[in-house]
């Protein structure tokens, strides 16, 4: 047998008593999938075992094999878990196993979702962060990397040890990626969605805001940072025209003759800012729509038409929309 091939498991003495169970298919499926021969033939012996209930150390051997060939097998997964718990196996040893297999195959829901079974039975949540950190060095905006330290850090929210130096983290995460629109997701979910008021506080709200306005001037057309910024505004109830000085900055070419002293509240574009930005435009837009009055409408309506025209064309439709809409607002 070649060595880069696995031995098939019927070629195996110790699965000798075992008879595997094809799968079923018609005589002529319609749309028949080509399984490799070491798939047909692992799976074949896991029908076999999940229909008979054995729950051993070889079962774990065989779901390995099985994940690791289709990491979206769910029912490999929960079989897996089921055997670990039934067998008592040790869960830092299956862990362990899942630092490999978590990096490797980052897109896989299921062996996230693994991942937290083991940790709600261990309780050991502290130790993921470090993991989670060196996942993101393979991809800092994977989903299921983002949404597995989310998890961690509510299913766990008494935990001050965990929560410590998050949002220093997630600072370090957008000073590497100042457009990693996970990271500003996290970043709002720590401040403010987190359940736990002591984080947020109506005080910090002008320092988060400070934080991100000056982002902005540092990448204006950065959309992550102008919808972080609308969802702060949103959470807080605070009227969007309360920044309209620092939005109307971002909506015109840039001034050369203004002056260099800089207000830290209202920090200003940078002269090779690609100005005017149409997040800026947008923002401005529904702070003029928001007046609620004709005056208001019309004024957006022309940043619309701006946007539909000429910076923002590829959203040509939706600014027409706008438009039909904001206009029939105002009709006697």
């Amino acid at each position: 047998m070649s060595q880069d091939r696995p031995e098939l498991f019927a070629d195996r003495e110790e699965w000798k008593d075992v008879e595997p169970l094809e799968q079923y298919e018609n005589l002529t499926p319609l749309a028949p999938i080509l399984y490799t021969a070491e798939y047909k033939d692992a799976t074949g012996y896991f029908r076999a075992i999940a229909k008979s209930g054995e729950k051993s150390p070889r079962v774990l051997e065989l779901t390995e094999a099985i994940i690791r060939m289709n990491p979206g097998h769910y029912s490999a997964w929960q079989y897996r878990y089921e055997t670990l718990l039934a067998i008592s196996a040790p869960l830092d040893v299956e862990l362990k196993l899942m630092d490999e297999l978590a990096v490797k195959y980052l897109k896989s829901y299921q062996v996230w979702h693994h991942r937290r079974l083991l940790v709600t039975i261990m309780r050991k949540p502290v130790p993921e962060l470090a993991f989670i950190t060196h996942s993101f060095s393979e991809d800092s905006k994977n989903y299921h990397t983002w949404s597995y330290r989310q998890w961690l850090l509510a299913y766990f929210n008494d935990e001050e040890d965990l929560w410590a130096g998050e949002l220093d983290f997630v600072e370090q995460m957008l000073g590497q990626d100042i457009r990693n629109n996970s990271a500003w997701h996290h970043r709002f979910f720590v401040v403010w969605a987190s359940g736990n008021p002591c984080r947020a506080t109506i005080l910090t709200l002008f320092e988060y805001d400070r934080y991100v306005k000056q982002s902005i001037s540092l990448a204006p057309n950065n959309a992550s940072a102008w919808n972080y910024l609308r969802g702060v505004l949103n959470h807080n109830k605070v009227a969007f025209s309360s920044i309209a000085e620092f939005v109307k900055l971002y909506t015109v070419p840039y001034d050369d003759s203004r002056k260099d002293i800089v207000d830290v509240d209202v920090p200003p574009p940078g002269p090779s800012a690609d100005l005017p930005c149409a997040a800026a435009l947008e923002f401005l837009a529904d702070v003029y729509e928001q007046q609620g009055d004709k005056d208001g409408v019309e004024k957006a309506t022309e940043l619309w038409k701006s946007l539909a025209t000429e910076h923002d064309t590829i959203r040509v439709k939706y600014w027409e929309h706008r438009i039909r809409e904001a206009l029939e607002s105002v009709q006697p």
